[in-house]
């Protein structure tokens, strides 16, 4: 696959089209209809638990937040194939590969919500907590994939990052040392277009992302993220490759962030309606949608069924969430560490006589 799709011409894997049609039937991963329709089926939940985490938002009942519109097809695809033993290490954008991996909505609302415990990601085995400053995990992700060889592992760590975080001293930081220890890691880049407001042609003069692993000895990919089978395909064989002692592999997954890059943020201001328009056309659920009409597998009638279903459940999930206990003073403090040094129980005594002194002017 690497030799068919080498990024140094920018080739990319794609083996759906936008009209739902199989263009590369050589690279179409085996697997049946039914788990197709499984997969679409799961994409639609994911998008309409991420559209009511935003309304959630926006009603004040959640803080901050960072929509996954248009990318799920990334990331369902990567929940099909990691395993119970591998490990995910995210970025921040990565609802449904959480969900696929085992977190439960629940736990993902609270941590946007403020509660740290959230990120623990109950009866998730594997997977590291959100990584909301750029880059940072990826040095995590290389040590993960150390420890797997170093231990003798048939596991696999996968990291998410941005298309803005391969600009960060931490991306290089970690690929160099991959390539050099060849350890199992699979870095998984989101392209979404945007770092924030910044177009990715403004970020970098490379031909794409996915050629930045060649400088450290690294095979790189460039996949059409917005293409579940394309992606299903290559994330499958870079498992493999990792997994047979042969090495990290980066995949480039080209996709587009048709929402906000949080619920701060207002991309009016440096896009085009034409763009998103053009994006939109392309968009994963739409394909995969046609894939399975064309087969006779989908119905408008289903798709309304399953959204009051879907949409009763994320409710659900979202009302566990609101019943969270409140969040005490000393957990801030307590949670940091296993055992809490004695700068932060000093921090911890002079904000608590803080406290006291604020609650006595009353």
């Amino acid at each position: 696959m690497f030799k068919e799709f080498p990024a140094a011409k920018d080739k990319m894997l794609q083996v759906m089209d936008e009209t739902g049609t199989i263009v590369a039937p050589k690279w179409k991963p085996d697997i049946s209809d039914t788990d197709i329709l499984k997969a679409y089926r799961f994409m639609v939940f994911a998008r309409l638990a991420d559209q009511m985490a935003v309304s959630f938002q926006r009603q004040g009942r959640m803080y901050t937040y960072p929509p996954n519109l248009g990318q799920e097809a990334i990331q369902a695809a990567a929940g099909r194939i990691i395993q119970k033993n591998d490990w995910l290490i995210p970025a921040f954008r990565e609802l449904g590969a959480w969900l696929l991996k085992g977190a439960k909505l629940r736990d993902i609302f609270a941590f946007w919500g403020g509660y740290e415990d959230g990120a623990r990601f109950t009866d998730a085995p594997n997977i590291l907590p959100p990584a909301v400053p750029i880059g940072s995990q990826l040095p995590h992700a290389l040590g993960i994939a150390f420890a797997l060889r170093y231990r003798g592992k048939r596991s696999v760590a996968f990291a998410f990052v941005g298309d803005g975080g391969t600009s960060q001293g931490d991306f290089h930081e970690a690929l160099n040392f991959a390539g050099v220890w060849r350890v199992p890691l699979v870095v998984i880049i989101q392209n979404n277009q945007y770092a924030i407001s910044l177009p990715i042609r403004e970020q970098t003069a490379a031909k794409n992302l996915s050629v930045k692993g060649l400088a450290y000895g690294i095979p790189g990919l460039k996949v059409d993220g917005n293409d579940y089978l394309a992606m299903v395909s290559a994330l499958q064989h870079a498992r493999e490759n990792a997994r047979k002692n042969k090495g990290p592999v980066l995949i480039e997954g080209v996709t587009y962030r048709r929402g906000a890059h949080t619920t701060s943020d207002d991309p009016t201001l440096y896009r085009s309606v034409e763009e998103e328009k053009a994006w939109e056309a392309r968009d994963p659920l739409v394909r995969l949608q046609a894939y399975l009409a064309s087969r006779g597998l989908w119905h408008e009638k289903d798709d309304r069924r399953l959204l009051t279903q879907y949409r009763a459940e994320v409710e659900k999930e979202f009302a566990e969430y609101e019943r969270h206990p409140a969040y005490s003073v000393e957990e801030v403090f307590k949670y940091q560490y296993k055992e809490m040094p004695d700068d932060l129980k000093k921090q911890l005594v002079e904000y608590e006589k803080f406290l006291n002194r604020k609650e006595a002017r009353k």
